[in-house]
């Protein structure tokens, strides 16, 4: 009896370590499918600065925001046809909104412009701002515009990628924008002034000009040439100030409104955001007016001419 208790112990001894062996295989294995399965949850889905590349032509990369801006200049130009189309003697429907607008923009213009014949020159390009921006800003708050994508490996990670993401919420749009509105301010006061005036408004030769001819009448304009001059080059600075304004203070304002409106969805996504929705629907508005205005009185100013003004001055003082 001894002997089969020690046949027998030895029997169970085996199939004990066969177990144990067995368990140490199988709890790697699972702990490898466990952190698998995990790698696999673990996918970013944050807002960027910049718009996610989605097709390559070349060197140029088609971003999502850049899909979403065509799709709102496609819009722009849809509605230009569909009003085209439907012009009327009696206006009615769509084509009686945009008219209430035109004249109720054009009178806006008036008050900035002073002038309705520039006015009638400034309206179509800010029109055209104030409409792409409006789009642009609406569009982001579209169900599914920044939701729906694709999960993309970069860097080791697994990053959600949206298909479309609102144009204004990447700055690459603003800052053109920016670039769209000074630049043509500036080719605009060419029109307007001339070419050699625009350019004395930054680099001001007429006053270093000025200076053997009024010296020995006026002596103070030894002081007052440099200043002008000086106040030339401040002007440069300040053009560059627009463009950072401009395209900062639009891009910060729809990318703060997304970040919001994200948060708010995953604290609760049903009810909560819907105060929230309104609000970026009514900032969305706010900020393209502005844009529009601003450029608006960038067209205004550059087609100002201040030398004539200066000059004009300088004739009436000796009448004092």
């Amino acid at each position: 009896m001894a002997s089969v208790s020690k046949e027998q112990s030895r029997e169970l001894l085996k199939e004990s370590q066969a177990t144990t062996q067995a368990l140490d295989h199988e709890v790697p294995a699972n702990t490898h499918e466990a952190s698998t399965e995990e790698h696999e949850a673990e996918v970013s889905h944050e807002a960027t600065l910049f718009a996610e590349p989605m097709y390559h032509v070349g060197n140029f990369a088609i971003t999502n925001a850049l899909v979403t801006s065509w799709v709102a200049v496609a819009i722009i130009v849809l509605l230009a046809v569909m009003l085209r189309k439907k012009l009327a003697t009696i206006p009615k429907g769509i084509q009686n909104v945009f008219e209430l607008f035109i004249e109720g923009a054009l009178s806006l213009c008036d008050q900035v412009t002073g002038d309705r014949n520039i006015s009638q020159k400034i309206f179509p390009i800010v029109s055209s701002v104030f409409f792409f921006i409006l789009i642009n800003n609406w569009m982001g708050l579209i169900p599914g515009v920044g939701s729906f994508g694709y999960i993309q490996t970069h860097d080791g990670h697994d990053v959600f990628v949206p298909f479309l993401r609102g144009g204004t919420a990447d700055l690459n749009t603003t800052l053109a924008l920016g670039l769209i509105s000074v630049i043509g301010s500036n080719i605009f006061g060419i029109i307007s002034i001339g070419a050699w005036k625009m350019f004395n408004k930054y680099i001001n030769i007429n006053a270093l000009l000025e200076i053997p001819k009024k010296v020995l009448k006026d002596p103070v304009v030894l002081v007052t040439a440099p200043i002008n001059i000086f106040v030339g080059l401040i002007e440069i600075v300040g053009e560059i100030a627009k463009i950072a304004s401009l395209s900062l203070r639009l891009f910060g304002n729809v990318f703060a409104g997304e970040v919001l409106l994200g948060a708010m969805s995953a604290l609760m996504a049903y009810f909560v955001p819907l105060p929230f929705i309104f609000m970026e629907v009514l900032v969305g508005f706010i900020q393209a007016l502005i844009f529009s205005m601003l450029t608006m009185v960038y067209f205004t100013i550059a087609a100002q001419d201040h030398s004539h003004d200066e000059h004009h001055e300088g004739e009436m003082h000796p009448a004092h």
